[in-house]
């Protein structure tokens, strides 16, 4: 993963991180306005041991003294025998929780922070800090009553009146959301997109399946509910997505050109019907004899996709119940040539892999260019690798966002287990917009071998020989 990934996956999330950062401000916000501003007024001490002797010796060790003294007395500043005597019978805890005091590196000095929400009572505490603890010290370095004190702390800074709050800062508060919202929002996104298996590229579907991405089609809104390419006289890029899943089927094999098509996908509900109807279309469009065959004898769907009849078809032709040409429906103005699956059998994998059914496939690929063949998913049940076993090849669908990787490998291992040839894949409901878009809006644009529908996009079927 590189950096454009990561582009692309924060683009796709924009909304994600915006309402991360919207959220994180109006938290932010909320905290900076209902909490009550404190003041910080602060001090500054010195400790000097005595030094009753002028020589060079003695007053080193005196300064010594200082230093050592100096790392007691910052712990000695916030102990409970000093804030006594600044507390006057209040909480003295609590004051302890106000006081910060610190000993300033390399020196003899000492500095003391009250803070409070009221600045001159922090002034005031502060000083009365420093009066305090310089009592303290004076009575405890005196050894004996009325002697010379070994060491004595004095005030060098009195406490200035502040005037700007040290909290809460508004500032501070804000970058730190906003940086917490990116950290967190970044961390749930990279960590839903490492556990997310779904397929969501090309390049996904060719590592995993071994064969090229033959077409991409974009989603559309209304494409639930108007399914097929022949609506707006065919310019949309879905339309144009298919047309050129049709060029890259003529090249796909220069030296064994399939003539009969398998058209599957790993799950249900990714796509692989009206995916066999819309190629059917764009292949009869250009003058290719197609034959669109509704091999899924459990959940037909290809009547319903094309409004025809679908009562009668492939069952009957393979229980020898009817002829093929009293089956075959012509759909369309371009006469796409259309076998219905007919009445749901109770042995449907026992049907398509029958001799009748192997020499009914042998039968269309003789008299049509193209036998495109709508079959099961493959993970559920066995029709559509028995059917791709017998067929020219084989076209696996994904559906974008949805088709995992580890089913659509399954799905890859079964089609070679029957030594099925795998022609290539087809990624469905791909985003036009955003950061993994594939659309190229070719709706503008005519093409001379689109034809249109009249009234919703459906025809009234006529049987072939009728």
């Amino acid at each position: 993963m590189d950096l454009v990934y990561y582009v692309r996956l924060a683009r796709r999330n924009l909304l994600l991180i915006l309402l991360s950062l919207v959220l994180s401000v109006v938290a932010a916000y909320t905290v900076t306005v209902n909490t009550p501003a404190k003041y910080e007024a602060s001090i500054s001490l010195l400790v000097a041991a005595q030094n009753n002797k002028s020589n060079t010796a003695t007053a080193y060790q005196a300064v010594l003294l200082s230093q050592e003294r100096v790392k007691s007395y910052a712990n000695l500043l916030t102990s409970r025998r000093v804030v006594e005597r600044l507390a006057k019978g209040g909480d003295v805890r609590k004051l302890q929780e106000r006081i910060r005091a610190e000993a300033v590196p390399e020196t003899v000095i000492l500095r003391a922070s009250v803070t409070d929400t009221d600045p001159a009572r922090a002034q005031a505490l502060a000083d009365a800090l420093g009066t305090a603890f310089t009592q303290l010290i004076d009575e405890l370095e005196r050894p004996v009553p009325g002697a010379s004190a070994t060491a004595r702390v004095m005030v060098v800074d009195h406490a200035e009146l502040p005037t700007i709050p040290v909290s809460p800062r508004p500032v501070l508060n804000y970058g730190l959301a906003v940086l917490l919202s990116l950290l967190v929002s970044f961390g749930t996104i990279i960590l839903r997109d490492r556990l997310d298996t779904t397929i969501k590229s090309s390049e996904d579907m060719q590592k995993i399946s071994g064969s090229p991405t033959l077409g991409i089609i974009s989603f559309e809104r209304d494409a639930r509910k108007h399914p097929l390419i022949v609506r707006a006289e065919g310019a949309s890029a879905r339309a144009e997505a298919f047309r050129s899943l049709r060029t890259n089927l003529r090249f796909i094999g220069v030296d064994r050109q399939p003539k009969s098509l398998v058209v599957t996908s790993s799950l249900p509900g990714e796509g692989k019907s009206s995916t066999a109807s819309n190629l059917a279309i764009a292949l009869t469009q250009a003058g290719w004899r197609v034959i669109l065959v509704d091999a899924d004898l459990r959940r037909p769907r290809i009547p319903d996709y094309l409004g025809i009849e679908g009562g009668v078809g492939l069952t009957d032709v393979l229980i020898e119940r009817a002829e093929l040409s009293e089956v075959i429906q012509s759909w369309g103005r371009d006469d796409l040539s259309v076998l219905p699956s007919g009445p749901v059998p109770p042995n449907p994998s026992e049907l398509l892999g029958s001799q009748q059914m192997l020499r009914l496939l042998t039968r269309l690929t003789d008299e049509y260019d193209m036998v495109i063949i709508d079959a099961p998913p493959l993970l559920p049940v066995t029709d559509a690798a028995a059917l791709a076993a017998v067929c020219d090849g084989a076209l696996l669908v994904a559906r974008f966002g949805k088709s995992r990787r580890e089913h659509l490998a399954r799905a890859v291992d079964l089609l070679a287990s029957v030594n099925a040839r795998l022609l290539g894949s087809v990624l469905n409901f791909a985003p036009m917009r955003g950061g993994d878009a594939y659309g190229y809006g070719y709706g503008s644009y005519g093409y001379g071998d689109a034809v249109p529908e009249s009234d919703g996009l459906r025809e009234r079927p006529t049987p072939v020989g009728a």
